[in-house]
């Protein structure tokens, strides 16, 4: 019963580290692409000027923060694959390379990051040509 207890314990707490990592990864992203939208407004601008939908600028920052990421989930998923056979004694009920695990993982990962990126796209969507165009 102890044991149990003890592996309760660790589960929990391993979740509530996972769950604050990704958070921090969440706001890191969010950050990064704020910044990197702050710091185009002009080229934002001169686009909208020329005519580009919401859509586009939506997309355009969206590929800039989601190509990143999709990168870096297919490198997480090699290094867990690589790395499975290590924590394969932890794992009760699960193989260590469990499809199913790695494609929810991944795709948590991509919707928080999706979502995390769409909010500066939609930001970006407001920025006035006008104003942007007379900035510098």
């Amino acid at each position: 019963r102890r044991g149990l207890e003890d592996q309760r314990l660790y589960a929990v707490w391993t979740t509530i580290f996972g769950a604050v990592a990704l958070l921090l990864s969440a706001i890191g992203l969010y950050g990064a692409l704020a910044f990197a939208v702050a710091q185009r407004t002009r080229d934002i601008g001169v686009r909208m000027a020329l005519g580009a939908q919401r859509g586009d600028i939506v997309g355009l920052v969206m590929r800039e923060g989601l190509t990143t990421v999709l990168a870096g989930a297919a490198c997480g998923a090699l290094g867990s694959l690589a790395a499975a056979r290590l924590v394969a004694s932890q794992l009760y009920g699960v193989a260590p390379t469990d499809p199913l695990s790695f494609a929810g993982a991944a795709a948590m990962l991509i919707s928080v990051a999706a979502l995390a990126a769409w909010i500066p796209a939609r930001r970006a969507t407001g920025v006035d040509p006008i104003a942007a165009l007379r900035s510098e």
